[in-house]
């Protein structure tokens, strides 16, 4: 399928999803929302996915300037994009069943600070900075991230990111734990690929297992939790993989995992 504002390649297992309106800093209009939306249901047999922006950002943000900018604009008219294609957007995130990567190339700010977060590990390069920019125009951070925010990096934190709407540098990011790890801009790339062939090489029923139990987990009691787990091992023992990890283990070998 033909994109016109991202790009979607699948080699190996691993798909990468590329922002790609570097003109506009990959700024996320209604269009971009809904072609990712589009493009999370043609992963095929992926088993890993990393998302990352083209040129030197990452995302900047809700498109202010696109062609049907009046969607964005306005109290009734941002609620109506929010629930149409920005929030659609984030639920999918967080529902995939394969472990995700954002490579942050460059300024996260708005919704592309939502989505740079959004991953199982957000990796920055350090070009990079995630800003919560809404006190800055007058409006409320949106595309999760005042539940996002205080889950990562506590209350504190989360409040200094978005009433003060100061940039916080990769590296920066990384010391408060908002990121997985920074890197040199270089060998963001590379990490990224890395962690991915990891990630795609190893048991993916499991590992979409988890990363919902760990979604859960944030906003369910204990009991709750270990009833989860339960039903989670059920899943999981079921997997062909499940089978393969214990036959790895009684013939002391590594195991080789295919994804099902």
């Amino acid at each position: 399928m033909e994109f016109e504002t991202i790009k979607l390649d699948i080699t190996d297992q691993v798909a990468t999803i590329t922002l790609n309106k570097p003109d506009r800093l990959n700024a996320c209009s209604l269009d971009m929302a809904d072609e990712l939306f589009t493009a999370l249901d043609l992963l095929e047999d992926a088993r890993a996915l990393i998302i990352t922006g083209e040129g030197r950002a990452f995302c900047a943000g809700a498109d202010l300037q696109a062609s049907n900018n009046s969607a964005v604009t306005g109290g009734k008219a941002s609620f109506m994009a929010l629930n149409k294609s920005y929030n659609p957007l984030m639920l999918k995130l967080s529902k995939l069943q394969i472990p995700t990567i954002t490579a942050v190339n460059g300024p996260a700010a708005g919704v592309g600070c939502s989505i740079a977060l959004a991953s199982d590990f957000a990796i920055a390069g350090k070009a990079a900075y995630f800003l919560q920019a809404f006190v800055n125009i007058g409006l409320v951070p949106d595309g999760g991230a005042s539940w996002m925010l205080p889950r990562l990096i506590g209350k504190a934190r989360a409040t200094e990111m978005m009433l003060l709407g100061e940039k916080i540098p990769g590296e920066k990011a990384a010391d408060w734990g908002l990121v997985y790890k920074c890197v040199d801009n270089d060998a963001l790339m590379d990490e990224a690929g890395a962690l991915a062939r990891r990630l795609a090489d190893g048991p993916t029923v499991a590992l979409g297992v988890m990363r919902q139990n760990i979604a859960k987990a944030l906003d369910t009691d204990y009991s709750t939790a270990l009833f989860t787990e339960a039903e989670g091992q059920r899943i999981a023992g079921d997997s062909k993989d499940a089978r393969e990890g214990a036959i790895a283990f009684l013939q002391k070998r590594k195991a080789e995992f295919k994804g099902e």
